[in-house]
């Protein structure tokens, strides 16, 4: 009986003992596997935010360019609505840059990064060609009514042509305005205001920024697009004869400027 008593006491005292052991190892298999399925999800959740910021990049950028292209230079005040109302309805995707001068500005001043700003240009030339593409088909569909004393439109708006004598006014005009707006979009890139006054700001810095330009261009009898998306689908450059004084003005000039505007920000900003 006692050495019954004493195997039934010595399993027990086993069982007991190898309890905690396979708690340890259940523990230990959730914890790793837990561990294991983070980065999948953090990943899962970066490409759905990727994903998200560019086709509200391609969505805004393709609004925009028509809008212009349909205004024909497109009023700076209607101008500066439109992007009211573009900021307004993507501005929690991708923070509605729709324009190259921004995303290299927040580039070069790192408030954006590489991927970010590869897909981000991207997104808003196929949109601008994607604008000019269904405009075009539009525009050359459309009938023309026999005997019309006035024809409708049957080409996209393109931009005036560079004149040799007052090309440098045009690259002037044009950094001005990129350098203004990148200025006033910066002022609310990382502030913590409401959506309203942050788009209130983008639409009538843009407002401010064309107006200006427009007209220091217009003295010259030239215009001005400040966004190097828009000016390629407004035949900014003749890619058959190529003015490379042209390419300068209007994709390199927004470009400078925008740097110029976000970097000047930067040096005001107070903490």
């Amino acid at each position: 009986m006692a050495t019954r008593k004493a195997g039934s006491a010595a399993k027990k005292t086993t069982r007991s003992k190898s309890q905690p052991t396979k708690t340890t190892v259940t523990t230990v298999k959730t914890e790793t596997a837990s561990a294991s399925s983070a980065p999948t999800s953090k990943l899962r959740m970066l490409n759905s935010d990727l994903s998200s910021s560019f086709i509200g990049e391609f969505i805004g950028a393709f609004a925009l360019v028509s809008a212009f292209l349909l205004i024909r230079g497109g009023d700076p005040l209607v101008m500066g609505f439109v992007l009211v109302a573009l900021v307004l309805m993507v501005g929690t995707l991708s923070g509605a840059h729709l324009n190259p001068l921004i995303t290299v500005g927040a580039w070069v001043t790192r408030r954006l990064d590489h991927l970010r700003t590869v897909g981000y240009l991207a997104a808003q030339l196929l949109g601008a060609g994607a604008a000019f593409v269904l405009l075009s088909t539009y525009l050359n569909g459309a009938p023309v009514e026999a005997g019309a004393v006035t024809q409708p439109l049957r080409e996209v708006f393109s931009l005036v042509p560079l004149a040799e004598e007052t090309k440098w006014y045009i690259f002037a005009a044009e950094v001005l305005g990129a350098s203004i707006f990148a200025f006033a979009f910066a002022s609310v890139y990382r502030a913590t205001t409401d959506r309203v006054t942050r788009a209130l700001t983008i639409g009538f810095g843009f407002f401010v920024a064309a107006f200006i330009a427009g007209i220091v261009a217009s003295y010259v009898g030239g215009q001005v697009a400040i966004n190097p998306a828009i000016a390629l689908a407004a035949s900014a450059v003749d890619w058959t004869d190529i003015d490379w004084f042209a390419v300068v003005t209007y994709l390199g000039a927004p470009l400078v400027g925008g740097v110029i505007g976000f970097a000047l920000r930067d040096v005001v900003e107070t903490k």
